[in-house]
């Protein structure tokens, strides 16, 4: 082959591929061209047939909403200031935080939620007056507020401060209940008094809207926003205390003010907080209107609350398999009978499964008591209980629960005057008897006997030798204690540098532990 033939060669392949090449881009832009119109005409197809426009939704109103229900509500919230005498050593003193990095001993039994209105002095050698703060709600024209027992039940002066009304009213105590944390108070107002509406905390639900009114660090009607972040939150204290749990801001001073819903209406009373602080820390909890109603209902009418009871006690768990073991899938296992009560008279007896009380099933124990403790004293009820598998009915007579458990409670009058003198014990505790749902909350079983520590003051002398809040003293001296007198009578006859050896009973990280703790009185 020539040299000319070989370009000839060439010439040709190379027309051979740009033909190709041209061939090729020109079927890629055909192709392209199809599908571009195929998914134009799709999306044109879509729109038309499918596809929804979007909404513009109109600017929340919430900002309008919140200042209409504040103007509404604040005039019926009142500042409370009180007055009491306070002596070191017998001073009372509400939790004190423990944080991480925090000093003091570590209390397991510290309850998670701290107390709003602690703010006198702490240290000086002798008596001084000591000035609380704390908020409460009008509810009746006559001059009737609702707020917290907590915040006036050691007052010898209470003053109420009104929205835009200079002067400073005078206020007595109705009533209280030591069990919800909720009292009464009454002043004798020369205006009109506006009043807050009462709602129903039973329509609440989880998520919605709620303000919180009050006093916060004595700053007067603040308003702060928050949802309801839960319900019947139980924080381990009186059985009778459930409460709903919010994100609005509460601290120290909101302590017996409203919380309110969209409608204006009184939905709670709050009254604490879990803080490691002190103060807010987005976790509060107000006593529900329905319980609040009810308890105020009887405190304007009898200066008290009366429950009523079957004299039993039970363990707050009641696990599907206990109950299976007693042959029912429902109901309360009794741990205990009281001696001489309703039930022990109508024949229970402990192991008996209460499955309905007249007619109607009952879930758990907080069922159970929350129907005993809503009938009436001496009225009779039918109660529906299984025994050895074998289901059984008896009637029972509804008992007064504070003299049902009288051993373990005491009347109001005694347990007012013997926690008064137990906070003058030279160990500087504040005790009070075993209630059964202390003793089953500790796991201590209903037959233990002593008395439980409440509080421990700060370089007291029961701080120093290591009593804790929870403590559970069961002997001092090696002589048996079973009640709050018993505590009494033993420190009266001890004497500056006597030696003293406490015998407790402590559950810690749920094990329970006994312990010898001594030391010599300063």
């Amino acid at each position: 082959m020539n040299r000319r033939d070989f370009l000839r060669i060439v010439k040709e392949r190379k027309g051979v591929s740009t033909l190709a090449i041209l061939f090729t881009l020109v079927l890629g832009i055909l192709i392209g061209t199809l599908i571009s119109r195929g998914v134009r005409a799709a999306q044109k197809q879509l729109k038309v047939s499918e596809a929804q426009e979007l909404d513009l939704p109109a600017p929340a109103q919430l900002s309008s909403a919140f200042s209409k229900i504040t103007k509404d509500i604040a005039p019926a919230v009142v500042n409370i200031n009180t007055e009491s005498t306070v002596r070191p050593h017998i001073q009372r003193r509400g939790p004190q935080p423990q944080g991480p990095g925090g000093g003091g001993r570590q209390d397991p039994f510290e309850d998670f939620f701290q107390r709003f209105f602690d703010f006198g002095p702490q240290g000086p050698q002798q008596e001084f007056r000591q000035r609380s703060l704390g908020s409460g709600v009008v509810v009746d024209k006559n001059g009737y507020i609702l707020t917290n027992d907590h915040v006036v039940n050691k007052a010898d002066k209470i003053k109420v401060k009104i929205l835009n009304d200079p002067k400073l009213y005078d206020a007595k105590v109705v009533g209280s209940d030591r069990e919800t944390d909720l009292a009464v108070i009454k002043i004798d107002s020369d205006r009109p008094l506006t009043v807050a509406r009462m709602g129903n905390s039973n329509s609440l639900q989880v998520g919605e809207w709620v303000l919180a009114v009050g006093s916060p660090f004595g700053l007067e009607e603040t308003v702060t926003a928050g949802i309801i972040s839960a319900k019947g939150r139980d924080l381990g204290g009186s059985q009778f205390q459930r409460f709903v749990q919010t994100d609005a801001a509460i601290n120290p001073g909101n302590s017996g003010g409203p919380l309110v819903n969209m409608a204006g209406e009184v939905i709670g009373i709050n009254t604490a907080i879990a803080t490691e602080t002190g103060s807010y820390a987005g976790v509060g909890f107000a006593l529900p209107s329905t319980v609040a109603i009810g308890v105020y209902n009887q405190l304007v009418k009898t200066g008290k609350v009366t429950r009523g009871s079957i004299g039993v006690t039970f363990q707050p768990e009641q696990s599907p398999v206990l109950l299976r073991s007693f042959g029912t899938d429902h109901g309360v296992v009794i741990t205990g009978v009281q001696a001489d009560g309703p039930a022990a008279k109508a024949g229970l007896k402990q192991g008996d499964v209460i499955v309905a009380l007249n007619g109607t099933p009952i879930k758990d124990g907080d069922d159970l008591v929350s129907k005993v403790a809503a009938t009436p004293v001496g009225e009779s009820v039918t109660v529906r209980y299984i025994r050895d598998k074998k289901e059984q009915e008896t009637k029972i007579t509804i008992g007064d629960r504070s003299k049902v458990f009288a051993d373990l409670l005491g009347s109001s009058e005694e347990s007012s005057r013997e926690e008064k003198e137990g906070t003058e014990a030279k160990f500087g505790i504040t005790i009070q008897n075993i209630t059964p749902e202390a003793a089953n909350r500790l796991g201590l079983g209903s037959d233990v006997k002593g008395v439980m520590v409440t509080n421990v003051d700060n370089d007291s002398f029961a701080d120093e030798i290591g009593i804790l809040r929870g403590d559970v003293i069961t002997q001092i001296n090696q002589q048996p204690v079973t009640k709050v007198d018993d505590v009494l009578k033993i420190q009266r006859s001890l004497t500056p540098k006597s030696d003293v050896v406490f015998l407790v009973q402590r559950n810690q990280r749920g094990q329970s532990m006994t312990l010898y703790l001594a030391g010599t009185l300063p």
